[in-house]
């Protein structure tokens, strides 16, 4: 399994292209793997025989685990064990160690009685769910009775989903973020009835216009277009503005490549590719990759005001509220104007309040003013 990306552990095998025995070319694709939110290409690395499929589809592999054996003709075919039985280990300790030395890492055994194995077959107990009180954790009858019980109360289970391929690494994600970066989070509301003018005289978005918006505001406050990295703050050279996008599969974040020197029609244009390729499932790992700064909009169900959560390793995110007609007060009369909630997200670690505030402040600037998003 290839190291496609600086926070991936683990990839999940999409489908084979080559079955048990047939002959490989180098070069050319071999197995199709899903990993930071893009299916990947893996071409065979020599010319021979599939001999041997160790990792069948559907099964996740760490960095550096072996997929598959090619030999030449004739070849005997080593011992080796089975990927599903390898454990998920650190990216770190992956890179590091031999595909051989991965594959030899087995599951804990079972302690258990021979009795609580019994009554556990016999109701299709799985022992790893049984917490042991015997001797060093041995799982004992009464152990397994226990478990019986605390089942026959829980609730009725009428589908279960396999955390796998996209929703599984946005819950990694998501689960990292929570971890390690302090979110803090400000909203502020912005009139946007120069942006609905501008939207419908040439024909983008108000996500066009936010990316846009943010992308310049970015250029004025580069610390919100950072990273915290082993004690050290490093600010992107390039303004690369991700965009979530949900699909059937999950949420996955297609990149504008420095948005801040696109026009907005380029913006417009380069989102609408990238959202269509990303519901049809071709996005390129190039195109999901080196985002700097992300913006994730929610108005379109409704959602006023939320939290977004940071998408490592950036150091803030900008929530999108739905666009609402509210009462303000403009030249001292209450008049009625569209008006839109921004929620921004930040590292507490990179940036203080006030900093973040002045960013949100010129990105409200920005979409109320859109004349000068337009050079």
């Amino acid at each position: 399994m290839p190291r496609l990306s600086l926070t991936m552990t683990e990839g999940t095998v999409a489908q084979w292209f080559k079955k048990e025995g047939d002959a490989v070319k180098k070069g050319e694709p071999l197995v199709e793997v899903l990993s930071e939110k893009v299916t990947y290409e893996v071409e065979a690395p020599a010319s021979g025989v599939l001999r041997k499929i160790l990792a069948e589809k559907g099964t996740d592999v760490p960095v550096a685990g072996t997929l598959g054996l090619i030999t030449v003709p004739g070849e005997e075919l080593p011992e080796i064990e089975v990927v599903a039985a390898v454990p998920a280990i650190k990216t770190e300790e992956a890179m590091a160690m031999p595909e051989r030395k991965v594959l030899e890492r087995v599951k804990e055994r079972i302690i258990a009685s021979p009795a609580a194995k019994r009554l556990a077959s016999e109701h299709g107990i799985d022992l790893t769910q049984v917490m042991g009180t015997g001797p060093q954790g041995r799982i004992i009858e009464e152990d397994v009775k226990s478990f019986i019980e605390k089942v026959k109360t829980m609730p009725q289970v009428r589908e279960v989903i396999p955390l796998t391929g996209i929703r599984k690494t946005a819950a990694e994600r998501v689960s990292l973020s929570a971890r390690t970066a302090p979110h803090t989070t400000i909203t502020m509301e912005v009139d946007v009835s120069n942006a609905a003018e501008l939207r419908e005289k040439i024909g983008v978005s108000y996500t066009d216009i936010l990316v846009k918006a943010t992308a310049k505001a970015l250029v004025e406050h580069p610390i919100m277009n950072s990273t915290l990295e082993n004690d050290k703050i490093k600010v992107f050279a390039e303004i690369n503005v991700g965009v979530a996008v949900a699909t059937e599969g999950g949420l996955i974040v297609p990149v504008i490549r420095n948005a801040d020197r696109k026009l907005l029609t380029e913006i417009a244009s380069t989102i609408e590719e990238l959202v269509e390729k990303a519901k049809q499932g071709r996005l390129a790992k190039e195109e999901l990759a080196g985002g700097t700064f992300t913006i994730t909009n929610l108005g379109m169900y409704g959602v006023d005001v939320f939290t977004p959560i940071i998408n490592p390793p950036e150091t803030a995110i900008l929530g999108v509220g739905r666009v609402v007609e509210k009462p303000i007060v403009v030249d001292e009369q209450i008049v009625a104007r569209p008006t839109m909630q921004l929620s921004l997200s930040f590292d507490h670690r990179v940036v203080d309040g006030a900093p973040a505030a002045k960013f949100l402040q010129k990105v409200k600037q920005n979409v109320e003013s859109p004349d000068a998003l337009l050079t």
